[in-house]
């Protein structure tokens, strides 16, 4: 019989040693940064506290005084959307009926004497230390977090500025990209010639033009072409047309 008892002793102190071990690895991942401050979910709390969440919050709404606000808030829908994208794996909170509460490390603090029980202050006592911890390490890395911030900030002010100069570049070619090809219907005589003649009045050193229906006034407006860019520089124009 005493062994029995020596044998189930020592199973519930390796099943209780192996539960402070696998606590102690998983409350920091379970501990979010909302409105500035680090809190815990009721959901994730009550399965700390090996309880069911609504019994976890009723007996919280038992001694509703000793949780004033700043103890323990109500998530608005989009503060738990937010959250919910944090989740690395699914944790089944979805389907809920209400938004859930979270618990700063002060009401963290005040749950041991409202659970009373031996679990509830181990638990807490585990939850404030990795809140100590966490602290911590904010503290002494927030030089570094500072300039990655700063960092950044840096590169979204470089992708703004890089965006605009290449919107000014993009809107610069489009307004001066020249014209090598245009449709002109019927009547729209003037509109032909004043684009040929722009387009003959660039060329430098030589002219060619492929046109089955070249009539007169193309040959003038070529000659008087010629004539100025003489000036200027030779200017050979070449003709090929069916006559």
């Amino acid at each position: 019989m005493g062994e029995k008892r020596k044998e189930r002793n020592a199973q519930t102190e390796s099943e209780e040693t192996l539960y402070a071990e696998t606590l102690e690895m998983n409350i920091h991942h379970l501990i979010y940064t909302i409105r500035g401050q680090q809190v815990m979910l009721d959901s994730d709390l009550a399965m700390l506290y090996q309880v069911d969440t609504k019994v976890f919050n009723q007996a919280v709404k038992r001694n509703i005084e000793r949780f004033p606000e700043k103890f323990r808030f109500q998530l608005t829908k989009e503060e738990y959307v937010s959250l919910r994208s944090q989740f690395v794996t699914s944790k089944g909170k979805g389907g809920r009926r209400y938004m859930p509460y979270v618990f700063t490390e002060q009401g963290i603090a005040m749950l041991s004497a409202v659970l009373r029980s031996d679990i509830a202050i181990q638990v807490s006592i585990k939850i404030m230390d990795s809140f100590v911890e966490m602290r911590s390490f904010l503290a002494s890395n927030a030089l570094m977090f500072a300039r990655i911030n700063e960092i950044e900030n840096k590169q979204l002010i470089f992708y703004e500025n890089t965006e605009e100069k290449f919107d000014k570049i993009f809107k610069y070619i489009s307004e001066h990209e020249e014209i090598s090809q245009k449709i002109f219907f019927d009547g729209q005589i003037y509109d032909a010639f004043s684009l040929l003649v722009d387009l003959v009045a660039k060329a430098n050193t030589k002219l060619i033009l492929v046109d089955n229906y070249v009539d007169i006034g193309t040959l003038n407006i070529l000659a008087r072409t010629g004539e100025y860019k003489t000036e200027k520089s030779k200017v050979m124009m070449h003709c090929f047309c069916k006559m």
